[in-house]
């Protein structure tokens, strides 16, 4: 492939990475794009440590050797927090990881009170209390795993309801901890999360605010791109899947609104 046929590598384990995927676009609007979705892996957040860090190297693996992309982006907070080194350690592409938007949430909030929400292996992860400690040590961090929204985030791209009540329940295990009612800044430290963001905003006071890291993992693929060409024309994208090609029929719309136009399995 020649410089500008290499596409840019999205990999999540579902349709989290639309999320990052409008601020990509924003910066790089003609680059070529694979997205790679692990529904065989589905849900990364409920799985063990060992189990992530074998299992998306190997996946990437695959995937850098059939696409051969200029630039790998992992579009999931669990797997950036556990596998990232082990990635960079396997892959001689660049990889770009995705860590929850702690350092700007202390940056913006005025109570000193910060919720995080994200999967069970996100929240729990040593790199969070690191973020914390280096950039929001004065501020008091909440968190919750609120695996249980992943699956309304998937409802949403295929076009069906979004069970409100699943919502409610997430933030209320945030706001009902002791200064909850404080909380003034919500991290979504989940890339499904974001999706909803006019949803969960719906349930929440209008001093609450909803942030993540999209427009920062944008920003970033763009640096690490330099000066690399791309095609004068916006580009085709690609959906690649290790789950069941049929089962994923009723994510094809919106994909293909998005400009996806080849469907392969991996």
């Amino acid at each position: 492939m020649t410089t500008d046929d290499q596409p840019l590598l999205l990999l999540d384990t579902g349709v989290g990475a639309l999320s990052i995927y409008p601020a990509l676009r924003a910066l790089l609007p003609t680059a070529p794009v694979v997205y790679a979705a692990d529904y065989a892996g589905l849900p990364y957040g409920t799985k063990t440590e060992e189990e992530i860090a074998t299992r998306v190297p190997a996946i990437l693996g695959r995937l850098v050797e059939r696409y051969a992309p200029q630039i790998v982006t992992i579009a999931c907070n669990t797997a950036s927090t556990i596998a990232l080194d082990h990635v960079r350690a396997a892959l001689s592409t660049p990889v770009v990881g995705t860590v929850p938007a702690i350092k700007p949430a202390a940056e913006m909030t005025r109570s000193g009170v910060i919720g995080i929400l994200g999967t069970q292996a996100t929240v729990r992860q040593p790199y969070v209390d690191r973020l914390h400690q280096d950039h929001g040590p004065d501020t008091l961090l909440l968190r919750h795993a609120a695996p249980d929204l992943v699956e309304p985030a998937e409802a949403k791209i295929r076009g069906e309801r979004v069970e409100m009540e699943v919502l409610a329940k997430a933030l209320a295990g945030l706001r009902e901890q002791p200064r909850g009612d404080e909380m003034d800044i919500i991290v979504l430290a989940c890339t499904h999360f974001p999706l909803l963001r006019e949803e969960l905003a719906s349930l929440l006071p209008d001093n609450v605010a909803l942030i993540d890291g999209a427009e920062g993992i944008a920003r970033r693929i763009v640096s690490l791109a330099g000066d690399r060409q791309w095609p004068e024309t916006r580009q085709n994208g690609v959906f690649v899947t290790t789950g069941d090609s049929k089962a994923l029929t009723p994510y094809h719309s919106h994909f293909k609104n998005l400009g996806f136009t080849e469907f392969h399995t991996l």
